[in-house]
Formats: structure tokens, C-alpha cells, sequence
């Protein structure tokens, strides 16, 4: 069987893996690309005056922007999931939202959308839960789309108030 065959030799690797240091090994292909990638990416950006995306580098290199992004992640450097930290431990924690924080996020979101005057409820919904552009939204509640723009930038701030 292929399991019986498979499994050792899988087993085998993770094991030469851990005991070779542990870190991804990055193909000499890739690094090169890489390297080509930062360069590229300085040129560009004294030229452009500004950074130049991955589409503009992945152009200038005549390369794919799959392959861009895949030489820019490889040169990040690793990061070691068992550091030693000041408590003297090796653990590290990768931050993860829980389920408690999305429910008291939502739940808070829905007390301060229900504290609104209704006009600006309305303008709230219609804007980031119906997804309709400023414009559309201005002919809905009948305004214009100046109107919508500011009436939305005073409404949210008055949120993040109510929220803090």
C-alpha cells in the first residue's frame, strides 16, 4: 500500500527538517527572483515617486505577479513560533479574534445603529450593509451626494464615540 510506504518516508522528512534547523528552504530560483524583485522594486520607486505595485514590478521583470508575490514573501524573514520571551517560557501566541469578540463587536455595533435617528440609520445601512455608492444613497433619501458624504463622515465619527 501507498500509506505504508508514505508515512515513514513523510515522517522522515519533518525529522530531517526540525534537526537541519527547522526554517523553509527557499529554492535558489525563488531567491533569485527575489533579489531581482527588491531591486526592481527601489528603481521603480525612485522613478515612480512613489511604490510601485506588483502588477508594475512583475511588467518591468517580465514575470507573472503570482510569481512577484511569491519572491516577495520569500524574502521575509521567518518567524519562530517558539521564541524565547521574557517569562522565560517558549511559547509564542499568534493573536486570533475569537468567537466572544466578533458576538460583543456585533452586538455593541447593533446597540449604536439602534441609538441613531432614523435619517441616519438609514443612510448607515444603505451605505455599508446594502453596499450602494454615496450617490445612489443620496437619491434613496432624497439629498445629494455632498450631503451624503458629510452627513456619513459626522455619523460615523458620533459612532466611534459611542463605541469608546
Amino acid at each position: 500500500m501507498f500509506s505504508t510506504y508514505a508515512v515513514p518516508v513523510i515522517l522522515g522528512e519533518i525529522k530531517r527538517m526540525f534537526r537541519d534547523g527547522g526554517s523553509v528552504k527557499v529554492g535558489r530560483t525563488l531567491k533569485e527572483l527575489s533579489l531581482k524583485v527588491v531591486r526592481e522594486n527601489e528603481r521603480l520607486s525612485k522613478v515612480l515617486n512613489r511604490e510601485p505595485t506588483v502588477g508594475e514590478i512583475a511588467e518591468s521583470l517580465s514575470v507573472t505577479p503570482e510569481s512577484v508575490t511569491e519572491a516577495l514573501c520569500a524574502a521575509q524573514p521567518t518567524m519562530s513560533l517558539t521564541l524565547d520571551n521574557d517569562e522565560g517560557t517558549s511559547e509564542f501566541d499568534i493573536a486570533v479574534e475569537g468567537e466572544n469578540e466578533k458576538l460583543l463587536e456585533h452586538i455593541s455595533l447593533k446597540e449604536v445603529l439602534s441609538a441613531l435617528p432614523d435619517m441616519d440609520r438609514k443612510l448607515i445601512i444603505l451605505r455599508y450593509y446594502k453596499s450602494k455608492t454615496q450617490t445612489e444613497t443620496a437619491v434613496l433619501l432624497g439629498m445629494t451626494q455632498v450631503q451624503v458624504s458629510r452627513k456619513e463622515r459626522a455619523i460615523l465619527l458620533k459612532m466611534r464615540q459611542m463605541l469608546a
